[in-house]
């Protein structure tokens, strides 16, 4: 396929509305589809395919973020030839529009008070899934975390493995969390475990069911699926979370209760998808993307891990087959973001994880760059528009 044109393949509006269901306005938390941003979007007659935004002010900073958001967005489509082939352009909506806009902002902010998961609107969250276990998705986790944490960010990281966790002997963390009563709501308030990494600053927020006061690494979690889902809840909506600029969350192996819950509670999550060369790991990683998909989160990317071993010597072997990211990527229409090598000096696969961050802050996930633009309205909508009218 040549870069930037569609591929002969139907685009449904469905495929397109629920792929902007993932660009979030960063100020106000909501996607731009139920904020009513999304002025139109179709085929253009030189192969592109054209989104148009409305805007709430002609300037507003924040379209260079949408931008970015809805071209990756979009550009995952199958059918869409990637990021470079969706066209954006700008509008500006009229004085009903906002105040429409400003009422879902109000009634959104409401409900997310009463479901308080407190998890800052610009984090960007990443769930790190794969089809089955043994391919090394908790040490991808971790390490990828650490990566990020040493380029200064703050990361955190939810273990939602719950009955698998491996998180905490991964990151060397010993510590118990505290939890304690909010005196408003009376709900527990957990403090996630906190290291700080490297030399600019960036830390990690670590929570897991292994650092829960009682819990025994090698004694069975024994709960069912409703359990395991209201696990990964409370974590969302009783951990202080503070400061983020990530947070990547550790996902069971499969399909199951757990990633069906998340796609309800965070829809704004957007998934990495990890398997090893071998074709039987990447036919079953497929299934955690579908399942993505289905929920409307974005897939991000696949990560290929345990790809190869090279000696002391130099030759190198692919021990688990090759080329099964790469076919994974290919068959879902997402990128190839890393190739892992098996590397038991560590050397080699801290190069790899550290590009890896890199792509990810700078490329495929990007950091959110925090302006004023929406969220202003807030206390100028009465002036500029009047007051609600009263029915």
């Amino acid at each position: 396929m040549e870069p930037g044109k569609i591929h002969a393949v139907p685009i449904s509006d469905l495929a397109v509305t629920n792929a902007l269901r993932g660009v979030i306005d960063p100020e106000l938390g909501d996607n731009v589809v139920d904020l009513g941003m999304v002025a139109g979007f179709g085929p253009l007659d030189d192969g592109r395919f054209e989104v148009r935004i409305s805007l709430t002010t002609a300037g507003c900073p924040l379209r260079a973020q949408l931008m970015k958001d809805v071209r990756l967005h979009v550009g995952g489509i199958p059918g869409v030839g990637g990021p470079e082939a969706v066209k954006v352009t700008f509008g500006e909506m009229t004085g009903e529009q906002k105040r429409s806009l400003m009422d879902r902002a109000r009634w959104k902010a409401t409900e997310r008070d009463q479901v308080a998961i407190d998890i800052p609107d610009t984090a960007r969250a990443i769930a790190i899934s794969s089809g089955k276990g043994g391919v090394g998705k908790s040490s991808v986790t971790a390490n990828l975390a650490l990566a990020m944490a040493e380029r200064g960010l703050t990361v955190g990281v939810l273990d939602a493995d719950i009955g698998g966790y491996s998180i905490p002997r991964l990151l060397g963390l010993t510590d118990r969390v505290d939890a304690a009563k909010d005196e408003v709501t009376g709900r527990p308030r957990i403090s996630p475990i906190e290291k700080t990494v490297g030399g600019n600053g960036g830390r990690l927020k670590v929570v897991s069911m292994g650092l829960v006061e009682g819990a025994e690494e090698d004694e069975a979690v024994m709960l069912r699926g409703l359990m395991l889902n209201r696990a990964v809840q409370h974590f969302l909506e009783d951990v202080r979370w503070g400061e983020l600029d990530y947070l990547l969350i550790d996902m069971p192996p499969g399909t199951s209760d757990i990633q069906m819950g998340l796609a309800r509670m965070l829809p704004r999550a957007e998934v990495i998808v990890v398997t090893t060369p071998a074709v039987g790991a990447q036919k079953v990683a497929a299934r955690a993307a579908d399942m993505a998909q289905k929920g409307h989160l974005r897939v991000a990317g696949v990560i290929e891990n345990m790809s190869a071993f090279t000696c002391d010597h130099g030759e190198t072997y692919a021990l688990f087959g090759s080329g099964g990211g790469q076919r994974l990527s290919e068959d879902i229409g997402v990128p190839l973001l890393a190739t892992l090598p098996l590397d038991p000096g560590g050397e080699h696969l801290k190069v790899a994880i550290a590009a890896l961050a890199e792509r990810i802050v700078t490329e495929a996930i990007p950091i959110v760059e925090m302006t004023d633009c929406t969220a202003r309205l807030f206390d100028t909508i009465e002036a500029t528009l009047g007051p609600k009218p009263t029915p």
